[in-house]
């Protein structure tokens, strides 16, 4: 083993004894479940299922929406244990995913033994780039196949593998297959000197469509006759130009209304106070939007709700340098987008929406007004950049079938 994997393993081994204050805080928090703490510790709170078990592990929300059809393939031939390390990702699991769920060990080689002794997977699967060395060594001891899928490498995350080069043939090239999102993303693997690599196109683009509610979408439109424009998963510095933005729109279209959705729903007394003079109503608190107001929905899973709703949306963390967010869920409901220039973590989704016409990116918060203001008195434009993006994603339909084809042919 090489020896920065052997210092990972000791460091590890090292810290376990401080993990249960780390989770405590953590479940304060509420972002971790008080009777539920045992499996970070890799102790099981179900028993195994008989006959083939697939494990499927996705880090956090977005990768267990775009991992749900890969797991309903996965589910015809195999019972699938579906891990997390989020709340509300194990909801949604709960809810929605054809899977046992756990919580993932926290990755101390004493945890993931007594996790994989208890699970015995025939095969496992990862989504994007949750690596876990301790993780990934107890499958290779145990001979278990492995599968990196959706697969994507930052350039900050290869330039770390890069000063590390034994390690990354350690971990990554013990995958029985790497299927890269897109080919800019199998390219940096390459880079880490992997050649068996290959590009299958984004899981996200085949994603269930966001959960809807009919009943608040009527309530919306007869409260506000629109016309209606999304920020959505905004980020501290994307406020003021939406607002602003609000303010210098109402004057071509005095009956918009501006949904305002946070990345973090906290945030919301801060957005509240910026938008001085401008009617605003609060999701959260149950009030109703006026025509020309801003409507601030400062709630968790209600996005499909104004997706559908809004025929334009302004994808947050793109006007700052957060690297953007989810833009294909909006595409596939039909909504066109706007992007501002920081999508480098979406960059594949980007290239792929834009060829088609159904995204627009934009300099800075200047071009970003004049951008909606010309797209919303285009309305065949908006409709013909929303018939775009849902067609793209129509087109990525049978990919989680011949990826869960690919994992299950190597369970004897």
């Amino acid at each position: 083993m090489p020896l920065s994997l052997t210092a990972y393993r000791l460091a590890t081994t090292t810290i376990a004894p401080a993990l249960p204050w780390w989770l405590a805080r953590r479940t304060r928090q509420g972002k971790e479940i008080q009777s539920r703490l045992p499996e970070r510790h890799g102790i099981a709170s179900l028993a195994r299922p008989t006959g083939h078990v697939v494990w499927v592990h996705a880090a956090s929300m977005g990768e267990t929406m775009s991992a749900l059809p890969l797991i309903d393939a996965l589910a015809v031939r195999a019972t699938v244990l579906l891990t997390t390390g989020t709340v509300t990702s194990a909801t949604l699991a709960a809810q929605r995913a054809a899977a046992i769920h756990q919580f993932v060990p926290l990755d101390v080689a004493a945890h993931v033994a007594r996790f994989l002794d208890h699970w015995r997977p025939d095969a496992a699967v990862f989504l994007e780039s949750e690596l876990w060395p301790n993780m990934l060594a107890g499958l290779d001891a145990r001979g278990i196949p492995r599968f990196l899928l959706n697969a994507r490498l930052s350039e900050r995350s290869a330039a770390r593998w890069r000063r590390f080069p034994e390690a990354a043939a350690v971990v990554f090239g013990g995958f029985t297959l790497i299927a890269a999102q897109s080919r800019h993303d199998a390219a940096a693997l390459r880079g880490l000197g992997l050649r068996d690599v290959e590009s299958w196109g984004n899981l996200k683009f085949a994603a269930p469509d966001l959960p809807d509610d009919e009943a608040t979408r009527a309530m919306l439109t007869k409260a506000c006759p629109g016309p209606w424009l999304l920020a959505a998963s905004t980020h501290p510095g994307e406020d003021i130009p939406i607002i602003e933005a609000h303010r210098a729109l109402c004057l071509l279209h005095p009956s918009l209304t501006t949904v305002i959705v946070p990345r973090h729903p906290h945030r919301s007394d801060t957005i509240a106070s910026l938008a001085r003079r401008v009617p605003l109503a609060r999701r959260s608190r149950g009030e109703i939007p006026k025509p020309g107001g801003i409507y601030l929905a400062d709630t968790l899973g209600e996005l499909g709700v104004f997706y559908r709703l809004c025929p334009l949306a302004f994808i947050g963390g793109t006007l700052v340098p957060v690297g953007g967010h989810n833009m294909i869920e909006a595409a596939q409901l039909g909504c066109a987008v706007v992007i501002g220039p920081h999508y480098e973590n979406h960059f594949e989704a980007m290239k792929t929406l834009h060829s088609v016409g159904a995204l627009v990116d934009v300099m800075d918060f200047m071009e970003l007004e004049a951008t909606i203001a010309r797209l919303m008195t285009n309305t065949a434009r908006l409709a013909e950049m929303g018939t775009a993006g849902r067609a793209v994603c129509e087109g990525f339909a049978d990919l989680p079938q011949r990826l869960a084809r690919r994992v299950l042919e190597a369970i004897p």
